[in-house]
């Protein structure tokens, strides 16, 4: 191969994993040599990354590519979301000539005209707008109409919006450093379907924030790498699916050439281009598997327990007719995890735990994933532990019992694998997979902590293997040809009960449905709710030393005293979601199913078990802890730490009355959702059963004042107060609630004046009246961000 004293040829690409290079003389001489997507010469003295595009089309048109930005090296801020291996949105990008000039273009993909004309196709086209992100200049034009460009200046952009998400992360502003940024001559890797790039960029800022200030190592920069990848257009062939139920991670789709009568808006299933080797036969193997693999960089015994667990798709295909369709490996040593060609678990690091995704990266017209990106974060199973050595004791941790809290976190992360796993291969979340017995991985799941003996148990706190639900969606999903031949699976699904609940239905606080909810257990939410309460004061009552590994400060109490304090949390949420609930299907038309509230008497039951959750015994904490969790600690500040505690009353020393008002918030804030407050009293109105508005607010403050002789009633009141005071002025509650609440405002304040004495009750009541009385201090008082207590974060677990 000829060498050149300035420029290293990189337009070789071999079927390896890793392409050989120049530098690798006469081995790779020896290579047979295959065609590249775009021939392109690095120059490492000049920094060049000089491409050859091919001659241009009548419209100026020189290259289509689905293009893809991703970070190579992340921030390392769960805040901020700005990990490694992160994927930007697929996008359709052109190279278009004018002139002198060359032009990167996305395409509007999102609205076409699939069935039209090429006139109706380019009407479409031309009546939306395109984005450009980029110019370039021309160097030369050879003799076929081909020329060449530097992308250099196209690579050192900041295409994934690092500036903005370091802002909307509350890292701080932070400002692209163009003389700190540059596209890199070292990094190019070209194959026959893809090429690859990479950029280093710097961003700055005169006021960083804590949130980065924690992790980089300098004063005001972060940098970071970025990966470019342009991927060849698939081959025909591939068959778009439309998603009109959610269950699969859908890209919009406005088609203008749909018949009238029908509707043009769709959402494209994002799936695999999954073949059977014998289209006709029931069960037959695959022209292309679909191969995931797990990142090395995650340690054992977490390696292992993550392919095991993503491995359980297999099962799904495998019912679904496709043999060996599915396969799970850990990646080959030299593979490069953000190389396009292969479907990585990426195990991500972070100063902080944060959520972990699964991304299905596609082919924006069709819905076809060319790549599937999951980023798992370490620091969840470390929370994990923490919460498992809480309930069970840190002395059982790697010991095998069937309580060992290492047994349950790998458990945990199984599940956790196959569930964003399943986010990759295109499904969507399921949030009613907890109301049918584990019959989903889509769901979230909490840890299903049982007592044993009188003690808490670990023992099926996760289940194993795919539900029910699983395996039918990758049926319907990679199964059904059609979008008509997926009727009949739906109509199947609808035989057997299966449910579903989409994402957007169940996370919002006031969301209505009553099987939507995260992080929640059993099909009877009710009951669920009082049974996590005793199991939360068993384990309350053994709380102490035991919690955390010999050796370890005891400082650490107070965050391990959190998830175990706050242990019914979600629980409440989803017992929350039966007042003013209202199980409503997702449906065809022509189905005949319909909506249907929940039954008043259920609502009530729901009520009085939330309401059990503000006793005073609830909400103290053992007298024995408080002083136990008051240790000090000399060493650094760890943010860990600092964001998942409750606030001190000063230094180390433990606050249980802060701890009281953060228990009382969890169930004030679902008791007086705005939205769910107008679903009550619609129903009440055409229903006496389901409790009005005016009779929650009745018994919530019944509740909430019976036991104002201690402090910790007094706390719970005054915070149950001021959250009523702060709905009541919320402009989505309905106004004819807003001014009968505020007539029960007057009326607890009048109660609250005749209190006698000159005890410290007396005191209280009479300082409560003051302010409910006054609105001017009341609006103050709960516009202060201070009033309202800073309660731990608790997703994700």
């Amino acid at each position: 191969m000829a060498r050149d004293r300035n420029f290293r040829l990189l337009a070789l690409a071999l079927t390896a994993a890793v392409p050989l290079t120049v530098h690798e003389g006469a081995r790779a001489q020896a290579q047979p040599i295959e065609p590249v997507l775009l021939p392109v010469k690095a120059d490492t003295a000049t920094g060049k990354i000089v491409a050859t595009l091919p001659k241009p089309g009548p419209d100026g048109t020189s290259g289509r590519y689905i293009y893809l930005s991703q970070l190579e090296t992340g921030v390392g801020s769960a805040a901020i979301g700005l990990d490694r291996s992160a994927p930007g949105a697929s996008r359709i990008l052109a190279f278009r000539r004018l002139g002198k000039k060359v032009v990167a273009e996305i395409e509007n993909s999102k609205f076409v005209a699939s069935r039209g004309t090429p006139d109706e196709q380019q009407a479409v086209r031309e009546s939306f707008a395109t984005s450009m992100i980029w110019m370039g200049e021309v160097i030369d034009t050879r003799k076929d109409g081909s020329f060449t460009v530097d992308l250099s200046s196209f690579l050192a952009r900041d295409d994934i919006g690092i500036a903005q998400a370091l802002k909307d992360g509350g890292g701080g502003d932070f400002k692209f450093v163009a003389e700190l940024s540059a596209a890199d001559p070292n990094f190019v890797k070209l194959f026959p379907k893809n090429a690859e790039f990479s950029a280093r960029l710097t961003f700055r800022s005169d006021e960083p924030r804590a949130e980065v200030t924690n992790i980089i190592p300098g004063s005001n920069t972060v940098s970071v790498a970025v990966r470019h990848s342009l991927v060849a257009l698939p081959e025909p062939g591939f068959l778009p699916r439309t998603d009109p139920m959610g269950f699969a991670i859908g890209r919009q789709q406005v088609d203008y050439s749909a018949p009238l009568g029908s509707a043009i808006v769709s959402d494209l299933a994002r799936r695999f281009r999954l073949e059977k080797v014998d289209p006709a036969a029931a069960r037959s193997a695959v022209r292309k598997p679909i191969i995931f693999y797990i990142d090395p960089g995650a340690p054992e015994p977490v390696r292992t327990a993550l392919k095991e667990g993503v491995g359980w798709w297999a099962q799904a295909f495998d019912a679904a007719g496709f043999i060996d369709a599915f396969q799970v490996g850990i990646l080959p040593a030299g593979a490069d995890p953000l190389d396009v060609r292969y479907n990585v678990v990426n195990w991500v690091n972070r100063a902080t735990r944060g959520w972990s995704y699964g991304s299905a990266i596609d082919d924006p017209r069709t819905g076809e994933i060319i790549k599937g990106a999951v980023m798992l974060g370490s620091l969840r199973a470390r929370q994990d532990m923490l919460i498992f050595q809480a309930l069970v004791g840190a002395r059982l941790s790697g010991t095998g019992d069937p309580n060992d809290p290492v047994t349950a976190t790998l458990a945990r992360l199984r599940q956790l694998g196959a569930h964003e796993v399943g986010h990759a291969i295109g499904l969507s979340h399921n949030m009613a997979g907890s109301s049918q017995g584990r019959f989903s991985v889509m769901d979230y799941p909490a840890p299903r902590v049982t007592l044993e003996g009188g003690t808490p148990s670990l023992r099926d706190a996760y289940g194993a293997g795919l539900g029910e639900w699983d395996r039918w969606v990758i049926k319907w999903l990679y199964g059904a040809r059609t979008d008509v031949a997926a009727g009949p699976m739906l109509a199947e699904a609808r035989a057997r009960g299966l449910r579903f609940v989409s994402d957007g239905d169940s996370r919002p606080l006031g969301s209505a449905h009553p099987n939507g909810a995260i992080w929640d257990d059993s099909a009877d939410s009710i009951s669920e709710l009082r049974r996590m309460m005793q199991v939360r004061r068993v384990a309350l009552s053994r709380f102490g030393e035991a919690a955390l590994p010999r050796g370890e400060s005891l400082s650490g109490l107070r965050r391990a005293f959190v998830p175990l304090w706050l242990l019914h949390r979600y629980q409440v949420e989803a017992a929350s979601k039966n007042l003013g609930g209202v199980d409503f299907p997702y449906a065809l038309a022509g189905e005949g199913l319909r909506a249907t509230a929940v039954p008043g008497a259920m609502q009530r039951s729901a009520l009085d078990a939330l309401l059990e959750t503000l006793r005073p015994e609830e909400l103290t904490v053992p007298e024995r802890l408080q002083l136990t969790m008051s240790a000090g600690f000399g060493g650094n500040d760890d943010r860990q730490t600092d964001i998942e505690i409750i606030a001190t009353a000063g230094g180390p020393v433990f606050d249980p009355l802060k701890a009281t008002e953060i228990g009382a918030v969890q169930t004030l804030k679902a008791l007086l959702s705005p939205q769910r407050l107008n679903r009550l009293e619609s129903q009440h109105a055409s229903d006496p059963s389901v409790p009005s508005p005016s009779e929650l607010v009745e018994r919530l403050t019944d509740q909430a004042f019976v036991s104002t002789d201690r402090e910790v009633g007094r706390r719970i009141a005054t915070t149950t107060a001021l959250a009523l005071a702060r709905v009541q002025r919320n402009a989505s509650l309905s106004p004819t609630i807003a001014l009968a609440m505020s007539s029960q405002l007057e009326r607890l304040a009048e109660r609250l004046r005749r209190q006698r004495g000159t005890d410290m009750r007396g005191d209280w009541s009479r300082g409560l009246a003051a302010l409910l009385s006054d609105r001017e201090a009341l609006d103050t008082a709960i516009a202060d961000p201070a009033r309202l207590p800073s309660v731990p974060p608790g997703m994700p677990i």
